[in-house]
């Protein structure tokens, strides 16, 4: 079964905490939809593909898939290093380098960096969340 924060994880957090609920979805609200339509040198670009396939990745680096998405585009958009780097700050924070952070898009600027950061770490918060409730929502049935 999906267990997706839009349909499930938002709507129980909301129920047992209210204001923690609407705090969080417009934290990862904020972060996902963050742009400056730009990539490395060029402007006016949509990005929202890009932040998709990173947020989907970190998912799936959790075990999270979801049915309606094409995990092909993650293998199209995402390099190797940026894979590694992805995968190291999301699993193994303590192993995380300069080495592997200058290693992944060479020619971009340090704030679509940053953004990546952004982006892998509320979508591992989110990650986590959806486990921690859905054993929640699994103890109250």
């Amino acid at each position: 079964q999906d267990y997706t924060w839009e349909d499930h994880g938002y709507s129980l957090i909301n129920r047992l905490y209210p204001e923690v609920g609407q705090l969080l979805d417009e934290k990862f609200q904020v972060v996902y939809n963050l742009t400056y339509n730009t990539i490395a040198m060029h402007g006016g670009v949509d990005t929202s593909v890009l932040r998709r396939a990173i947020w989907n990745y970190v998912h799936c680096v959790f075990g999270i898939r979801y049915d309606d998405y094409d995990y092909g585009e993650v293998n199209q958009l995402l390099e190797r290093n940026l894979k590694i780097y992805i995968k190291t700050v999301a699993c193994y924070p303590e192993r995380t380098t300069k080495q592997i952070y200058t290693q992944f898009w060479r020619h971009f600027k340090h704030s679509e960096k940053v953004h990546i950061n952004l982006l892998l770490l509320e979508a591992r918060m989110q990650a986590a969340l959806l486990y921690a409730l859905r054993a929640v929502t699994r103890y109250m049935t």
